[in-house]
């Protein structure tokens, strides 16, 4: 484990920005997974509980947030055992944090695992909102990113 930063503080805009970054890469290889899932099951009008439904959709956000990740770092040289290896090295907490999120908004919003045109932005927000702290403060903290 890496070293704790002693000097630490919530007012480095330099953080910030770069953990907004990491933030949206991780919103981006997560909503791709979520939405495609609640999607599937939306269309296809497959009879399967809510919670189920949610809890795939969660799943398949977090496998997809690491297909894209392990992409990124392939196309950034490294091979492809270690981009694996960094990509499921993620933060996981970031990761459940933001996929939560989105379906709890899903949820409370819709009343149901659905996506509508409307409830998308709020979904988004929440989901950039909900971890953007802990990725600061992890990058702040231990200089950890969660990409």
């Amino acid at each position: 484990m890496k070293t704790p930063n002693e000097n630490f503080n919530w007012t480095c805009k330099h953080t910030w920005n770069l953990s907004a970054k990491n933030t949206l890469w991780c919103l981006l290889g997560c909503s791709i997974g979520d939405f495609g899932t609640i999607l599937f099951f939306q269309l296809t009008e497959i009879p399967f509980p809510i919670l189920g439904i949610m809890t795939l959709a969660i799943i398949n956000g977090l496998l997809t947030s690491i297909a894209l990740e392990t992409i990124i770092l392939m196309n950034q040289k490294f091979e492809f055992y270690n981009a694996l290896k960094t990509a499921l090295g993620m933060s996981f907490i970031s990761m459940i944090s933001m996929e939560v999120a989105m379906n709890l908004v899903d949820y409370f919003l819709v009343g149901d695992a659905k996506l509508t045109w409307w409830v998308i932005p709020f979904m988004l927000i929440a989901g950039f909102i909900t971890p953007w702290p802990y990725n600061y403060w992890k990058l702040k903290m231990f200089n950890q990113a969660c990409h």
